[in-house]
């Protein structure tokens, strides 16, 4: 029985379309800058939200019509919910999906049951994988809904805990290779702290790091050779996470010896958490060689908690898109919707008007950043304001050539410093208001 059978599959109609059930901007087979939007864009449908939200917040229950899910916490109905979550995104046109081990398949009592319920969905999701060819941008494991891991899951006081969170990673391991996860992620919602004087700091980022490469040696048993992506997040559960944000991230991946499998896979509501444009964090991974993928969604400032609301602003897909085609894309990562429809857009066909608007505002950007890229003004204007770096003094500075004295003789000489120019910041405002 179909879950949506009030819609069809979601067709390009161009920008003039009036029909909101369909893509005004996003035309999969469209080639931009030598891809087509597909490869660009990888398209990604998470489970937690889309079909796993029920619309309850702290002060109310939840709203969602879910007609094809029961709300039961067995097995048939994980395995129900499954064929409508395919049914959706195959309508969708979405290449991608990524999940949480719980989201998918419902815990048991012990961890040999919940991984019997995990082996009895993934035969269903194996099925469904084949029969659309929609594929598994990333896997991971929920190291932090469970009252176990409130102290953390690998940063926590209690070694027990730390290794039934091995053990749940492990599985979640097995299951993303089994079903040809390009990715693993690890969020680090309860790794962190609320109180500093109950924390012993160094000890917990010992550990974190000592699971990260148990991790890492048990991908390399197992023939997995995904990407593993830390999710940086500054706050929400805890005071202060320990993957705060990107430079942080970075920081502990080199401090511990795991930049070679690891890189980062960034949320846009995130970013804002950590003070940061979203902007401002592509670009700071991508320059060291860390960007892997994307959480996309925006949240709404007045507000300052993690809305997770689906992204629709013009501006914010273009200075994304800008860096992503900066940084030659983001395969195997892609632009995952982490993002949930409100409480109050509770019917079932929300979720396509969500994901379709979602969908449209980042092609746009890829084509309003394709078009700015080209039309060559933006990049000539830095290229000049660094021009006293391509020659003279400037290049023997960044050669190493330049010691203190060698610079003190230079001013000296010259008697001052060259006047500066303008940063036109305004005029480079205007610029981009005119691509958009």
């Amino acid at each position: 029985m179909a879950a949506f059978p009030e819609v069809s599959k979601i067709q390009y109609e161009g920008p003039k379309s009036r029909n909101p059930l369909a893509f005004r901007w996003y035309n999969p087979d469209e080639v931009v800058e030598g891809k087509t939007m597909r490869d660009h864009l990888r398209f990604s449908v998470v489970y937690w939200h889309t079909f796993r939200g029920t619309g309850s917040d702290p002060f109310g229950a939840g709203t969602m019509q879910r007609p094809w899910d029961d709300q039961s916490n067995s097995v048939e109905n994980a395995q129900r919910r499954v064929r409508a979550a395919f049914e959706f995104m195959e309508k969708l046109q979405a290449p991608f999906y990524a999940f949480h081990d719980r989201d998918v398949a419902p815990e048991g009592q012990t961890l040999a049951e919940s991984n019997r319920n995990f082996d009895e969905v993934v035969k269903v999701l194996k099925e469904e994988q084949q029969r659309t060819g929609i594929k598994l941008l990333w896997g991971t494991a929920n190291l932090f809904s469970n009252p176990r891991y409130m102290h953390g899951a690998a940063t926590t006081c209690n070694a027990d805990v730390f290794a039934y969170a091995a053990a749940q990673v492990k599985k979640c391991l097995e299951v993303t290779k089994e079903l040809g996860g390009e990715n693993y992620v690890f969020w680090g919602g309860r790794e962190g702290y609320q109180n500093l004087f109950n924390t012993d700091m160094k000890r917990e980022l010992d550990h974190l790091g000592r699971f990260f490469h148990l991790a890492v040696d048990y991908a390399k048993e197992i023939g997995f050779h995904g990407t593993f992506l830390i999710e940086p997040k500054p706050k929400e559960p805890t005071k202060h996470q320990y993957d705060s944000d990107a430079a942080a991230c970075i920081n502990f991946l080199r401090a511990y010896g795991l930049t070679e499998r690891f890189k980062l896979n960034i949320e846009t509501n995130h970013a804002t958490l950590a003070g940061h444009t979203m902007m401002h964090e592509l670009d700071y991974a991508g320059m060291q060689g860390m960007l892997g993928s994307i959480d996309a969604n925006t949240g709404d400032l007045l507000l300052g908690w993690d809305t997770d609301q689906f992204p629709t602003n013009l501006y914010l897909t273009a200075e994304v898109m800008l860096i992503l085609l900066k940084y030659g894309g983001l395969a195997p990562g892609g632009v995952n919707f982490d993002a949930k429809v409100r409480r109050e857009s509770f019917e079932p066909i929300d979720l396509f008007h969500a994901h379709i608007g979602g969908m449209d505002a980042f092609a746009r950007g890829l084509k309003i950043a394709a078009e700015i890229r080209a039309g060559g003004e933006l990049a000539a204007f830095v290229k000049q304001r660094y021009a006293s770096w391509d020659a003279g003094i400037g290049a023997e500075i960044e050669a190493g050539k330049a010691d203190f004295r060698k610079l003190e003789s230079y001013i000296l000489a010259k008697g001052e410093a060259a006047p500066n120019h303008s940063g036109r910041q305004e005029m480079l405002e205007n610029l981009i208001n005119y691509y958009i």
